[in-house]
């Protein structure tokens, strides 16, 4: 028997309902990518008193121009007094970023994901200490022909309420260069896309940051520096 909880995922993005997965305790980290940043990471559901929950992604990636592999680090921190209790740290990717892996923890089923995004894992971070932090390496391939975001939700345990979300947000290149061995993405640079063999950057079409909402009929939004859009589906 299962039991599935509704998801808010905040931004250019959607509710999901996930089902409940058998998570691995193991923790890992990924080489080291220079500074981590919280760019693009907004508070949601009000955090227990004395809980202060974000994440961060490096601020630079490499992609290899063969394998369009990369890694990349997501670090969920609780920068407050009190302990967070049990808590969960979703790492989704979107269009050309695709997650292949995330150490200790588990795939979401491709039902269960987000709408527009094409991969997902959930991970169980547990009870986080005051001033603590918890890095996950991830796996994931970078198509350089295509834009790519990447989000971070940290949820409680049951997936009920967002206390924090970090994204979604771009990686990218502006001068993308198909014919080097690797290509450096910036946190919160839109890739400029680029064919591979072709020196001519094309344009990148209108519909490429637009994600659907979802059955519930509700509006396309996106996620500004201004502001923060949200909404809810209840799955029965």
């Amino acid at each position: 028997m299962s039991s599935r909880h509704t998801t808010t995922i905040v931004g250019s993005l959607l509710t999901a309902s996930f089902s409940t997965v058998m998570i691995l305790s193991f923790t890992a980290v990924a080489d080291d990518q220079g500074p981590a940043s919280g760019k693009g990471g907004k508070a949601v559901d009000p955090a227990p008193a004395g809980v202060r929950l974000t994440t961060a992604l490096p601020a630079r990636i490499s992609v290899d121009n063969s394998s369009h592999a990369t890694s990349i680090t997501a670090t969920v921190k609780n920068g407050g007094t009190k302990e967070s209790g049990g808590i969960r740290l979703l790492v989704v990717g979107f269009d050309g970023l695709r997650i292949k892996g995330v150490q200790g923890c588990s795939a979401l089923a491709e039902k269960d994901l987000p709408k527009g995004s094409n991969s997902g894992f959930v991970c169980a971070v547990g009870n986080l200490a005051a001033g603590k932090s918890r890095s996950y390496a991830v796996d994931a391939t970078f198509d350089l022909a295509r834009t790519g975001k990447i989000c971070l939700p940290v949820q409680d345990g049951a997936g009920k309420k967002t206390f924090w979300q970090q994204g979604p947000v771009p990686f990218g290149a502006t001068n993308p260069s198909p014919n080097a061995p690797t290509t450096p993405l910036l946190l919160d640079t839109t890739n400029k896309p680029v064919s591979p063999g072709d020196d001519e950057l094309p344009r990148t079409g209108p519909g490429t940051d637009v994600l659907p909402l979802g059955a519930a009929g509700a509006a396309l939004v996106s996620m500004g520096a201004a502001g923060l859009w949200w909404t809810r589906r209840r799955v029965s």
